[in-house]
C-alpha cells in the first residue's frame, strides 16, 4: 500500500471528484483531503492510499495533468521532517 500526496488541488475539489480520477488507474483504498476549518473549502491537498503498482500507475498517468484548470503535482508522500522549535539552546 502506497500513499500519494495530491497537490495545487482547486478549492472547489469534492472527494468524489478526486476518488473517480485516481479510480480510473485501480482501487482507492482511502482518501483524504485538506479542508478549511471555517469554510469547508478544500485547502488545495490531498492523500489517496491504493495497492503499489496501481499507485505508480496514477502517479505516472496523473502528475502534471490538468484538473479544475490546475496543473496537479501527484508523487508519493515522503514522511515530514522533524524539525526542531527554531528556539537555541
Amino acid at each position: 500500500m502506497l500513499t500519494i500526496f495530491v497537490g495545487n488541488l482547486a478549492p472547489d475539489t469534492r472527494e468524489a471528484e478526486l476518488r473517480e480520477l485516481f479510480a480510473q488507474h485501480g482501487t482507492v483504498r482511502s482518501l483524504r483531503m485538506v479542508a478549511d476549518v471555517f469554510t469547508g473549502a478544500c485547502r488545495g491537498i490531498g492523500f489517496v492510499e491504493m495497492e503499489g503498482h496501481e499507485a505508480r500507475a496514477a502517479m505516472a498517468a496523473l502528475n502534471g495533468k490538468m484538473f479544475k484548470g490546475r496543473s496537479l503535482k501527484v508523487n508519493q508522500e515522503r514522511p515530514r521532517d522533524r524539525r526542531s522549535s527554531g528556539r537555541r539552546r
